[in-house]
């Protein structure tokens, strides 16, 4: 972590959220740190981060937030105390994607890679040549898919459209791409999303 300053403020991107988590609190020390690791950070988890952070500190008090899953109502709830933090205290945010935090918490902290597990499913779709078929494949091998393994999937077929197959996205499909965060949040099913976002593909590749 000696690419940036990790004594301030940030997210941390990472899908070894308790190794982080340990990995800082070494770091840190002997300044006081007070985790909040959950598998999904709710409301509750939220309201006890707030009430920590307004406890009186006469040192920086580091309060590390880790979570598989963050809700959109959690976040809300945080964004005061993120944009005007209680004296001495620095929040860092560990999160296995960035789809999972609103874009109200990502515009308020640095953004920062740690580590990721590499194992999971790559997108092998080349998305500018994209057929019916590979589409009802793809949609069928992630039928199952949950929640969180549904905005992996979204941001990856995102950097497969604009990094790999250097595509221009119009302006329907970035739009599909930011509804589609949303939709998951209220908890439509991840292979609808899926679906509204892949079949943007097929029909602007038939439209040109």
């Amino acid at each position: 972590m000696s690419a940036y300053d990790f004594k301030k403020s940030h997210i941390l991107i990472s899908t070894n959220i308790e190794a982080e988590f340990e990995r800082l609190k070494e770091r840190l020390m002997p300044s006081r740190v007070v985790g909040f690791i959950e598998d999904e950070f709710k409301i509750e988890h939220a309201k006890a981060v707030v009430a920590e952070s307004y406890i009186s500190e006469s040192e920086t008090k580091y309060l590390i937030l880790g979570a598989n899953n963050f809700n959109a109502v959690s976040q809300n709830s945080l964004l005061k105390a993120l944009e005007e933090p209680p004296r001495n205290i620095e929040f860092i945010i560990i999160s296995p994607t960035k789809a999972n935090l609103l874009p109200t918490v990502r515009s308020r902290m640095p953004i920062f890679k740690g580590e990721t597990d590499h194992s999971t499913q790559e997108i092998s779709l080349n998305l500018a040549k994209i057929e019916y078929a590979e589409v009802f494949e793809f949609l069928k091998t992630n039928v199952r898919a949950k929640k969180s393994e549904a905005k992996n999937l979204i941001e990856a077929l995102y950097h497969r459209a604009t990094v790999i197959d250097k595509l221009i996205l119009s302006i329907s499909q970035l739009e599909n791409f930011d509804r589609a965060y949303r939709l998951l949040e209220l908890n439509s099913r991840p292979q609808s999303v899926l679906a509204m976002i892949i079949m943007s593909f097929v029909g602007e590749k038939n439209a040109n």
